[in-house]
């Protein structure tokens, strides 16, 4: 008996040694899901009162949903490149949104995530939106596949002629031409053939997933149109795009559940900045595409492009079994950026020490813990209203100044989310320190880019002379 008891000790501890081995040899994988001008109060987990999301309200509760995730810019493509690289903006050169055809691109001098983890064996793939080149496509500028992606399927920017049978895919250089369908789910159907067929699965994976929704040219799948009967035909449209969107999201989370994938995936999903337009009809143009910017800043001041929260305040929820308490609800103040420091701490791979990383780790957020940061929380957006050019965030303080940085409000925000109240004379104190922290690290980051900034590129002539002209017609 005893020998018997004895060998059942040793199977135990053999079993557990096994178990233990493969966990360590088993890094974890990572998914980041980004959505392209969705709203702080798009998503029902954050509280619209109409759009149906119930995969992401399903996610929001399997692991933590932060109340105060921010892009790291106004617009689209410097959030996405801050992502990659942990930089702010302006610091890693991709300082605008990128037309076609212009000088700025995510240059190969920067070092991306996807790079990191190639070095760490992981296998990369990147579908749906890029955004982070003007010759997309093309020899003149980085692709995917230069900035780490071993399979890629993208576009310049938008999803074209809309979401609704796009013909701008270009899969790993080759144009794919017409696909039936609507964007983000076919943007979701190629990762997850990646991941069922592409990879090597004897490796730990990175995947990313940026769809196109709910971001202009707006085309609703009517499935999901239908959840909203009633109401006019460009509500519908944006509260179906946004649907459309938590449907992808849903087969992917589906996908790694089935594949066995999922208790050692780090999902994200966040979005890359505010919504566009008003979020009011456009009583003239009942059914246009800008009678569709109806997304929702859940009463936050500013939209798209603003450096007011309504311009920068995002959804972010993360997930992570084992590690991140289900139902977590953190109040801690995250940005883009950390995407990459919280990677490379969960990877274990040592921050680049020979550029500013502005990002940091959001370990400690995941328990609604403060997180140490050696820069502090800093937007500027190239094309914002005069009035929220550059911001600041330290603790609950923020400050905007405008565009001539001769003029600053602050703010609150643990009092005044909204950011009604300028609290610039009542405070002195806290509003001199505030702006030489913005002045100083205003001064900093655009000292540190490749000064792409300070040009004015052929693409801006052209639109300043088609605008000079539209103006001169009227």
């Amino acid at each position: 008996m005893k020998k018997l008891c004895l060998t059942g000790l040793l199977v135990c501890l053999f079993v557990l040694s096994v178990s233990i081995l493969t966990a360590a040899d088993s890094p974890p994988n990572f998914v980041v899901f980004l959505a392209d001008d969705l709203g702080w109060g798009d998503l029902a987990c954050y509280g619209h009162p109409q759009i149906k999301t119930p995969n992401l309200d399903a996610f929001a509760k399997q692991g933590v949903r932060f109340t105060q995730c921010y892009s790291a810019c106004g617009v689209c493509s410097p959030s996405r490149s801050s992502i990659l690289t942990g930089r702010t903006p302006y610091r890693n050169g991709v300082f605008r949104w990128i037309p076609e055809k212009h000088e700025v691109h995510l240059r190969t001098s920067e070092i991306t995530i996807a790079e990191l983890l190639k070095d760490r064996r992981y296998t990369t793939c990147h579908v749906g939106k890029w955004h982070l080149n003007g010759y997309f496509n093309s020899p003149e500028h980085p692709q995917p596949s230069d900035h780490g992606f071993d399979h890629w399927f993208a576009t310049q920017n938008n999803a074209g002629p809309t979401h609704k049978n796009p013909t701008n895919f270009v899969r790993n250089g080759k144009p794919v031409g017409l696909l039936e369908g609507y964007s983000a789910p076919l943007v979701a159907e190629e990762g997850i053939h990646w991941l069922r067929e592409l990879r090597d699965p004897k490796k730990p994976f990175y995947l990313n997933i940026w769809t196109h929704e709910p971001h202009l040219p707006i085309e609703s799948d009517p499935q999901f149109m239908d959840l909203y009967p009633g109401d006019d035909v460009g509500l519908r449209q944006h509260h179906g795009n946004v649907t459309q969107l938590d449907h992808a999201f849903g087969k992917v989370m589906a996908a790694l559940k089935e594949l066995d994938l999922v208790d050692n995936t780090v999902v994200f999903f966040t979005s890359d900045n505010g919504p566009e337009g008003s979020g009011k009809p456009d009583l003239k143009n009942p059914g246009s595409q800008r009678d569709r910017t109806r997304g929702s800043t859940g009463g936050l001041r500013g939209r798209k492009r603003d450096d007011y929260e309504g311009g920068i305040r995002v959804a972010g929820m993360v997930r992570w079994p084992g590690q991140i308490q289900p139902g977590t609800i953190s109040k801690t103040p995250v940005i883009g950026s950390d995407i990459f420091a919280t990677m490379c701490e969960i990877a274990d791979i040592p921050l680049p020490r020979d550029r500013v990383i502005d990002g940091a780790s959001m370990l400690p957020a995941f328990d609604n813990q403060p997180i140490k940061r050696t820069k502090p929380l800093y937007w500027r957006t190239h094309i914002s209203s005069p009035d929220s050019r550059v911001a600041v965030r330290i603790g609950d303080w923020k400050i905007v100044a405008d565009q001539s940085l001769k003029k600053f409000q602050l703010f609150n925000l643990k009092d005044d989310e909204r950011e009604t109240t300028d609290l610039a004379q009542k405070h002195a104190d806290k509003f001199a320190e505030m702006k030489r922290t913005l002045l100083a690290m205003d001064a900093e980051v655009l000292a540190d880019g490749p000064d792409w900034w300070k040009k004015e590129q052929p693409e801006d002539r052209r639109r300043r002379a088609k605008k000079k002209q539209k103006r001169a017609s009227k």
